[in-house]
C-alpha cells in the first residue's frame, strides 16, 4: 500500500497497527556502511519546542513541509539515515522511505526551549526498550550541563541509565554533550576547547561501559582547536552541524577541518541542511556529503 503525506492522518486514524507492521517489514542495514563513513540528517528539534530557523520563527511548525524535505534529504546518495522523535519517525515509516537507512531515535526532549527546567532534560522521548521493539539502530540523547543549575544532575544520572539500558541491548547511544550556562535568561553552550573537552571527558565517562557510547560534538568556537578537544577520549565520533546562519561556507570549512580528526567518523546534520540559507536542499545535502 503506498501512502502519500496527505494520506498519514487516516491512516493514523483507522490502522494505528500500521506503524508496527511497517516498523516489522523495515529492512535494516550496519550502522557503518561500505564508505566507513557515517551521514544522518536530524530532525528531533520540534518536540524540544525549538521550531525556528533562522528568522523564520516557525520554519518547523509545518509538518507536511518538514516530511518533504526529510523525504529529498534522504533520497540523495551518501545519506546514511535519519535522528528524530516517534511521531517524525513513524509518518517517515509509513511513507516508505526508512529501508537500508539507519534511524535513530531521540531520547530525552523534556528540558523545553526557554523553560525554567531545560536543565532538567528528562527523558520523554523513545526509552531503550522502544528502539529495540521498533527495530531501530541506535538512540540520542543530549547531555546539557550547567554548574550552577541542580537539574543537570538528574539529566547526568537519567543519561547514565540510558547508557547502560542501551549497552544490555547492544545498541548504539549518541550522547550529545556540553557545557552550558544561562545568559540573560537562555541556554547557551560553551564551544571553548577547554569546555567541550570537559563535556567529552564528563560524557565518556557516564554508565557501566562505554563500549555502544558514541559522542555527537560541536566544532569548537576555533575550529585549529578541535583536535586538541577530541584527543580527551578514544571513542568514536559525530560532528553537528547546528544553525548555521548565512555564512554556510565558513560552516562547511569548519567541518571540513574536523572531519580530518581520527575520532571522527561522519556528520548529524539538521536544520542547516533541511532549511539552508541559500540554494536547495538537494545542494546542501549533497555538498554536506561531498565534505566527507
Amino acid at each position: 500500500m503506498t501512502i502519500s503525506i496527505p494520506d498519514l492522518a487516516t491512516v493514523r486514524a483507522r490502522h494505528p497497527e500500521a506503524i508496527a507492521e511497517a516498523a516489522a517489514r523495515r529492512v535494516r542495514r550496519p550502522l557503518i556502511g561500505d564508505s566507513g563513513r557515517i551521514m544522518i540528517v536530524a530532525a528531533d528539534h520540534p518536540a524540544r519546542g525549538a521550531l525556528g530557523v533562522g528568522d523564520h520563527r516557525l520554519a518547523m511548525a509545518n509538518r507536511a513541509d518538514l516530511l518533504e524535505r526529510l523525504c529529498v534529504a534522504l533520497a540523495r546518495p551518501g545519506v546514511d539515515g535519519v535522528l528524530a522523535t516517534a511521531d517524525i519517525l513513524e509518518d517517515l515509516l509509513l511513507l516508505g522511505v526508512l529501508d537500508d537507512k539507519v534511524v535513530m531515535g531521540s531520547m530525552n526532549r523534556g528540558g523545553l526551549a526557554g523553560a525554567a527546567f531545560e536543565m532538567d532534560d528528562r527523558f520523554t522521548g523513545h526509552r531503550p526498550e522502544d528502539i529495540e521493539r521498533l527495530r531501530f539502530d541506535a538512540g540520542k540523547l543530549l547531555l546539557r550541563i550547567d554548574y550552577e543549575d541542580p537539574g543537570s544532575l538528574r539529566t547526568l544520572e537519567s543519561a547514565a541509565r540510558a547508557v547502560d539500558d542501551m549497552a544490555a541491548r547492544r545498541l548504539p547511544l549518541f550522547v550529545e554533550p556540553f557545557l552550558s550556562r544561562r545568559i540573560d535568561g537562555r541556554v547557551r553552550n560553551d564551544l571553548g576547547a577547554e569546555a567541550v573537552a570537559r563535556s567529552i571527558a564528563i560524557a565518556s565517562g557516564l554508565g557501566g561501559t562505554s563500549a555502544y557510547t558514541w559522542l555527537k560534538l560541536p566544532v569548537t568556537d576555533d575550529p585549529d582547536e578541535a583536535a586538541e578537544a577530541l584527543e580527551t577520549s578514544t571513542l568514536p565520533a559525530v560532528l553537528l552541524g547546528g544553525e548555521v546562519g548565512k555564512d554556510q561556507e565558513g560552516a562547511y570549512e569548519k567541518w571540513r577541518k574536523a572531519l580530518r580528526l581520527p575520532t571522527v567518523q561522519g556528520m548529524v546534520v539538521g536544520r542547516s541542511l533541511l532549511y539552508p540559507a541559500e540554494g536547495s536542499v538537494e545542494t546542501a545535502v549533497d555538498t554536506a556529503v561531498g565534505l566527507l
